[in-house]
């Protein structure tokens, strides 16, 4: 993996999200860019960070140079280790400079809803996972963890399920990371069953004859999302992998609403990804 691109507007979120991305080009090996977006080539907003230690200056460009020279001594990716700075709307630039970087993960921050926004998908974090030309990961702010040790792969009876192991593969074969295969079913339709433990089978295969250390399982019940999430909770793991866009998905909203409901209620990162990577 060549090259990581970290999304920063300076608030909690993306520097957490930024924090975690040095650590994934470290272990990873990759180039790690900083990307800011703001609304046109003239505004520059100034910025204060509430820390004592810390002065990163009064401007856009003072801020992202003030936060590489700063972290460079962390950075051991053996890469570059940049930033640059667009105009424009935010998820769209973001997309546009993952395809002109050739981008091979995107790592951002996301709050995450609740409520009657849970099927708002306005925000840019979902815009990017809907449109991103390669895999995106969302962290939450609450998680601090630093290394991907246990990768939670939930198959469910859909064809496209698998399209996100080989990726996955590399992640886990990268970072020494465990995987576990969970079916995630909520039907007792014995053909289901059957094609479900068929895709689990098949998934197990593939990862196995890498030597990466498989455990399967499976979850039955009326909620995906929380089958997934509990299970991942219950197993310490540190990052959950799935795709974002499944057959069925409305072409207008472009990510599934199990997907939605993941990237907004998971307290583990989620690395999402389209059925065409």
């Amino acid at each position: 993996m060549k090259n990581i691109l970290v999304p920063i507007d300076f608030s909690k979120d993306s520097m957490n999200a930024f924090e975690n991305a040095i650590a994934f080009a470290n272990n990873l090996g990759s180039s790690l860019r900083i990307v800011h977006i703001r609304k046109t080539k003239d505004y520059d907003q100034p910025f204060i960070l509430k820390k004592p230690d810390t002065k990163y200056g009064k401007t856009v460009e003072d801020f992202c140079k003030g936060i590489v020279e700063k972290n460079r001594s962390k950075y051991t990716g053996g890469g570059k280790f940049d930033y640059i700075i667009a105009s424009g709307k935010i998820y769209k630039g973001i997309i546009n400079q993952a395809k002109k970087d050739k981008t091979d993960l995107i790592i951002m921050g996301t709050h995450g809803v609740s409520g009657f926004e849970e099927f708002w998908l306005g925000s840019n974090s979902y815009r990017v996972v809907s449109k991103a030309p390669c895999p995106v990961l969302t962290i939450r702010t609450g998680f601090r963890k630093k290394s991907i040790k246990r990768i939670i792969l939930p198959i469910d009876a859909y064809r496209e399920t698998r399209k996100k192991v080989p990726f996955t593969t590399k992640i886990a074969l990268s970072l020494g990371a465990e995987v576990h295969i969970v079916e995630v079913l909520s039907t007792k339709r014995k053909d289901i069953q059957k094609r479900l433990t068929k895709y689990a089978e098949q998934v197990f295969q593939y990862i196995d004859k890498y030597n990466i250390k498989v455990i399967r399982a499976s979850r039955y019940g009326s909620d995906i999302v929380d089958l997934t999430i509990s299970y991942a909770v219950h197993t310490k793991a540190d990052l959950i992998s799935i795709v974002s866009n499944q057959r069925g998905t409305p072409v207008k909203i472009g990510v599934s609403s199990t997907a939605q409901q993941l990237v907004n209620h998971s307290p583990i990162p989620i690395l999402s990804m389209q059925p065409n990577f």
